[in-house]
């Protein structure tokens, strides 16, 4: 329970329709995206309107050591928003303005309650896309996908959200401003900080403005459909389609019980006996996108595609996409609870992954269907289950511990583009070893001594 000072300190920098305590409103924000987590219901809820406004809100709660937790749709999924040691939860839902579109500069600066789709939308007016593009990219927020470091479809050809972020106006911990970065192509001048507080789930800095990087959007596209019989056939197919020099801007991967889930949601024509298809989308100037979707046609039916489909039009290639995208919320109709991992792995490993997986599955008794962006090596295994079966989510556990270790064996990595926050904070050691893990607390210690930015994500205070 906070001091009543602390709340009206609040009440006095934000004014009292900004500082929400009922308790209906608390627990809206004790929870995000993440399954099978444990919900704490912060103290106060609080959405700022300025950078300064947010500065005095940390120093309120460094003057009272509170905990300060960010936030922006909650759409994450590692836990990175859930208020575990109460507190304030910081809603930067308010903070929500594009502040300008340069296109001499091909960047725009942005407040992090800006949702993805709507800088998209204001970028094609003037012939450029901001390219991360996760799946909730209709829902998340400029801010969460900073903080998080997304990626989503676009992640092979394109990157992820670090590959963007050019500026950034962060409040410290001790409520001071910072503005690192900028407009510049070049900048290398001292540390990069701005790489540093990228994906850092606040827990260093609360970011308040971001001036990202945008690029012409590409002339056309063209979307292909490969049918397999056989999962491995579809994991070689999708290195044969690197190894033949194509970098697609979307290669995306789904197992039978994604597809059929998924097309009983959306009614896509997708083929209910597939074992796996591949969506394939190439972009650029007419005339590669021409050849290069002529190759991957070539490329599926020599690996093994019992039917390669392409796109006749815009109408088409939109029900495709709709279908991969709502391959999560679709699965979540089967059972109780989703449990959504990011095993991300070298692109040429992903038939090996693809077997590990299925070997889990069959060794612990589990329903997983696995879906992801197969291109750039990051699989999402799904596991269909429900957290009231105390057994179930046993054997949920270690199939996700093994899942994990079946990616680091690989040469791959915790996390594509979900994040640590809560849910994979213990597997650091297995990426890092103890040294690393240390170097990870060195720096949160230097920045944030008493950990009081989201506290109990990525690293814990001994």
């Amino acid at each position: 329970m906070l001091a009543r000072e602390v709340l009206e300190e609040l009440v006095q920098v934000l004014g009292r329709e900004n500082v929400l305590t009922e308790q209906e409103d608390l627990l809206t924000y004790s929870y995000d995206a993440t399954a099978a987590m444990k919900h704490q219901k912060p103290d106060v809820v609080v959405s700022p309107l300025s950078t300064e406004q947010v500065a005095e809100v940390v120093k309120i709660a460094q003057r009272y050591q509170v905990p300060i937790y960010p936030r922006g749709s909650g759409t994450n999924l590692s836990g990175g928003t859930i208020p575990v040691q109460g507190g304030i939860v910081l809603s930067m839902l308010n903070l929500n303005k594009i502040l300008e579109m340069d296109q001499d500069n091909l960047t725009a600066t942005v407040q992090p309650g800006v949702i993805i789709q709507e800088l998209n939308d204001e970028a094609a007016k003037h012939g450029l896309i901001y390219p991360p593009d996760p799946g909730t990219v209709t829902t998340a927020t400029m801010g969460g996908s900073v903080s998080e470091c997304s990626g989503g479809l676009r992640g092979l050809k394109y990157g992820v959200t670090k590959h963007y972020i050019m500026g950034l106006t962060i409040v410290l911990a001790n409520g001071k401003i910072i503005r690192w970065g900028g407009k510049t192509v070049k900048n290398v001048t001292g540390y990069d900080l701005v790489a540093l507080f990228t994906g850092a789930e606040g827990t260093l800095g609360i970011i308040t403005e971001m001036i990202v990087k945008l690029i012409p959007a590409p002339e056309t596209r063209k979307s292909v459909l490969g049918v397999f019989d056989n999962l491995d056939k579809a994991g070689n197919a999708i290195a044969a389609i690197i190894r033949n020099k194509v970098i697609p801007a979307t290669l995306e991967i789904m197992d039978k019980v994604t597809i059929q889930t998924v097309e009983h949601f959306v009614h896509a024509g997708l083929p209910l006996n597939a074992e796996a298809v591949l969506l394939c989308e190439v972009d650029g100037y007419k005339e590669v996108v021409e050849r290069e979707s002529v190759l991957v046609e070539r490329i599926l039916q020599e690996e093994g595609a019992v039917e390669v489909k392409v796109a006749k039009n815009d109408q088409e290639r939109d029900l495709l996409w709709l279908a991969r995208r709502s391959a999560l919320p679709a699965l979540a109709q089967k059972r109780p609870t989703t449990v959504l991992e990011d095993a991300t792995v070298p692109r040429s490993k992903i038939p090996d992954m693809l077997k590990i997986i299925r070997k889990i599955a069959d060794k612990h008794n589990l329903q997983i269907a696995t879906f992801g962006h197969a291109g750039d090596g990051n699989l999402h295994p799904t596991i269909l289950t429900d957290e009231r079966d105390q057994d179930e989510m046993q054997r949920v556990h270690l199939a996700v511990d093994e899942i994990f270790q079946g990616a680091i064996a690989l040469g791959g990595t915790l996390s594509g583009e979900h994040g640590i926050g809560i849910a994979k904070m213990g597997f650091l050691g297995l990426e890092f070893g103890e040294a690393g893990v240390e170097v990870l607390k060195h720096i949160k210690e230097a920045l944030d001594p008493n950990y009081m930015l989201n506290p109990g994500k990525i690293v814990r205070r001994d």
